[in-house]
């Protein structure tokens, strides 16, 4: 979701930094973007639960219009609780929740436009599998809030994207081709996400000056099913 965006940007001559954990993905990922359109790519590799990595990133005195946050790592989290290993919990809400956190803290005063978050459906719709990622998704909206009046008047919102296809879903033990068949019948929308559709969500909190503190939901009508 979060290349889907730079490549919108970098279509319409917008320079963007993308932020990443591995330095082949992101050579890769800015090889792609530079064919993609006349925005100038840069990128800087920092693990977003790491406090300085994430300092590193906004060191110095270089101001930016825009900061998203697209941040997630789904390994392992998914099954009861009374199983899932408490190391586990912790690095999910490290990644999801503190991660954010962190950016908060360290964008602060380096972006002059908006910060704009990513949750999730589960955060709304539970299903007794994903506790710890949903407790992480739903504290997103709360933290946005806060930040928002702390920030202001930077803007501070949250994307909450439904069910899209994305790699993500390659790190889960299940069917994703029969799973998404089965949910597409059922959503209003008819139809699973694909990145594009939250690429241009981002864009609509980041671009409209009267959003602040608020939930986003891009999901079909999800919620709702």
């Amino acid at each position: 979701m979060g290349f889907a965006l730079a490549r919108v940007l970098v279509a319409e001559g917008e320079d963007v930094t993308i932020v990443g954990r591995s330095v082949d993905r992101l050579a890769a990922a800015r090889t792609e973007l530079e064919q993609a359109g006349s925005g100038r790519v840069q990128t800087a590799r920092a693990d977003i639960g790491r406090e300085e990595d994430v300092a590193e990133v906004f060191a110095g005195d270089q101001q930016v219009d825009h900061v998203v946050v697209t941040a997630a790592d789904a390994s392992g989290v998914y099954g009861p609780t009374a199983r899932l290993a408490t190391d586990t919990a912790r690095y999910v809400l490290n990644t999801k929740l503190l991660g954010a956190w962190l950016v908060g803290k360290h964008a602060a005063g380096k972006v002059t436009e908006s910060l704009t978050f990513t949750s999730g459906i589960n955060a709304y719709r539970p299903n007794g599998s994903n506790t710890i990622m949903a407790a992480a998704n739903g504290a997103l909206a709360s933290l946005a809030s806060g930040l928002a009046i702390e920030m202001a008047p930077v803007r501070v919102n949250v994307i909450s994207p439904g069910w899209v296809d994305t790699p993500i879903w390659n790190q889960l033990a299940m069917d994703k081709q029969a799973a998404f068949a089965d949910l597409a019948k059922r959503l209003p929308a008819r139809r699973i996400g694909v990145p594009d559709d939250i690429a241009r969500a981002f864009l609509s909190v980041m671009r409209n000056r009267f959003i602040t503190a608020t939930v986003l939901h891009v999901d079909g009508g999800h919620r709702f099913t």
